[in-house]
């Protein structure tokens, strides 16, 4: 499949009659001005999801801890977000945050807005409000439940030791939980930006035509009845594909240098 993708995004689409390669697709689409408010567009959002679902997936797990060492029905039930389709969060979202969803309804019958249409706008917005907050209801659990795992496994001692030796809350989470946990944070937000750069339905439904983020226009552009637009949706997926590997690299980087940063001991 990623050989085929290849081969279409050079021009060869024996379909079309054209046998030969070019590199003419990717010119266009390095130039088009959609494209690039596209891939802004998109890098921004994967990347505001991904750290705001880290950092509510990790205290959402550190506030859970307790609990699920009582009872494993607390992990049971963080899982059923999980279950939820993404189309199913989109679809809640519309009927609750809408200007016409219950909560505009509640504000109007309680006299917080002069009319449903006041009601900030949510969805379909031009800050991609509505697409994070989808997002961030799938993958904020998604990070906890990971991060639960490895917190599971360890052992007290060593926050208890912190305290007896006078290590504040704060300290005892940076120097102690913090490095036990990073690396099913950072597997675990990978995993996250993955989908998000390449998701192309909650933008569909809940973002804008224009813009839209580069999933959704190379999507449209693939599905266009005039196949002359195929090689360009596939030169569009090509530049996806090395992005993401260039930015997993970088983020693979900079938390390797975070981790090195968090050696200094607390003592």
């Amino acid at each position: 499949g990623v050989v085929a993708a290849f081969r279409q995004s050079l021009g060869y689409f024996p379909q079309l009659g054209e046998n030969s390669f070019t590199l003419k697709y990717y010119l266009e689409i390095l130039s088009d001005r959609e494209l690039q408010i596209s891939l802004l567009l998109t890098i921004i959002l994967t990347a505001v999801v991904t750290v705001i679902s880290a950092i509510c997936g990790v205290a959402l797990a550190l506030f859970l801890r307790p609990l699920v060492r009582k009872s494993s029905l607390v992990s049971s039930l963080l899982q059923i977000p999980i279950a939820l389709p993404h189309l199913a969060a989109a679809a809640v979202l519309i009927h609750f945050i809408s200007s016409s969803g219950l909560i505009s309804r509640i504000c109007y019958a309680f006299g917080l807005i002069e009319t449903p249409a006041d009601f900030p706008v949510l969805i379909n917005d031009g800050y991609g409000i509505g697409i994070i907050l989808a997002y961030l209801l799938k993958e904020t659990p998604f990070v906890a439940l990971v991060v639960l795992a490895v917190l599971a496994r360890v052992d007290d001692q060593f926050t208890e030791v912190a305290r007896n030796l006078g290590a504040t809350a704060w300290q005892r989470f940076r120097f102690v939980t913090l490095p036990l946990i990073m690396p099913s944070v950072i597997f675990s937000s990978l995993i996250v930006f993955a989908f998000v750069f390449g998701a192309f339905e909650v933008p569909q439904i809940l973002g804008r035509p224009f813009p839209a983020m580069i999933a959704v226009v190379a999507n449209r552009r693939f599905g266009d009845t005039n196949l002359a637009e195929r090689p360009s949706a596939m030169a569009i997926v090509i530049v996806m594909f090395l992005i993401s590997i260039i930015l997993v690299w970088f983020y693979l980087r900079l938390t390797e240098k975070t981790k090195v940063a968090e050696k200094p001991t607390v003592f």
